[in-house]
């Protein structure tokens, strides 16, 4: 890696979940608990699997045409209350990410969120870990009407920082976010964390494969 990869580039577009903060076996063993307590009988390897898109959306595809909209938001809002329950004293960026975030905000370079995440669970992190000043976009699960791996998620955090999709990099940890990022037209991070470099090699958006944000950040500085 060296700082030519970053010269294409004009704006980064992050995840939220995996990307930002190791926080999705929390994700999933609060999903597990929840679907299984309803009845859904799905192994943990089987959640982690189902754990991507909007909440509703994910009932839908466990629980097909067994709960109106209104009930699957009510479970996801349960869900989702859980899990900053457990996960708040385990709260840290992934390492490198802090470091990354203050070079590129010094550099001026646009920032935004694009994430799957109900906006609670999003300013859970952007507040608690103080990231409010460096993000001009977010847009969460409020925000859009189809969800990763529709590319509306990315596109309309292009749109909100004023930047074409080509000119952005997307930093994800899923193949549906690097599938939805491919979809924006955008060339990608991967952050890996619950999912195994293998996965992603037959994305053509993919630049790099990392465990964290260490080496970007002294790439980005130099």
């Amino acid at each position: 890696m060296n700082f030519n990869m970053f010269k294409k580039y004009k704006a980064f577009v992050f995840d939220l979940n995996g990307t930002m903060v190791n926080d999705m076996p929390y994700h999933i063993e609060a999903w597990h608990k929840k679907i299984n307590q309803l009845g859904g009988n799905l192994t943990l390897e089987e959640m982690k699997h189902q754990c991507y898109g909007k909440n509703d959306e994910l009932l839908e595809r466990v629980f097909p045409g067994k709960y109106k909209l209104e009930d699957r938001i009510k479970i996801g809002n349960e869900k989702e209350a859980i899990y900053r329950i457990e996960f708040k004293p385990f709260l840290k960026l992934i390492d490198g990410l802090d470091q990354f975030l203050q070079i590129a905000d010094q550099k001026n370079i646009p920032m935004a969120i694009g994430s799957a995440a109900i906006m609670d669970n999003i300013e859970f992190v952007t507040k608690n870990m103080h990231l409010e000043s460096y993000f001009k976009a977010i847009i969460s699960a409020n925000d859009v009407q189809k969800s990763k791996p529709h590319p509306e998620t990315f596109l309309k955090c292009a749109n909100a920082l004023a930047i074409e999709p080509s000119e952005c990099l997307v930093f994800e940890d899923t193949p549906k976010g690097v599938e939805c990022a491919l979809n924006a037209g955008m060339d990608c991070v991967v952050i890996l964390g619950e999912h195994e470099a293998d996965e992603f090699k037959h994305y053509e958006n993919v630049i790099h494969c990392l465990n964290d944000y260490v080496g970007l950040a002294t790439i980005l500085s130099n």
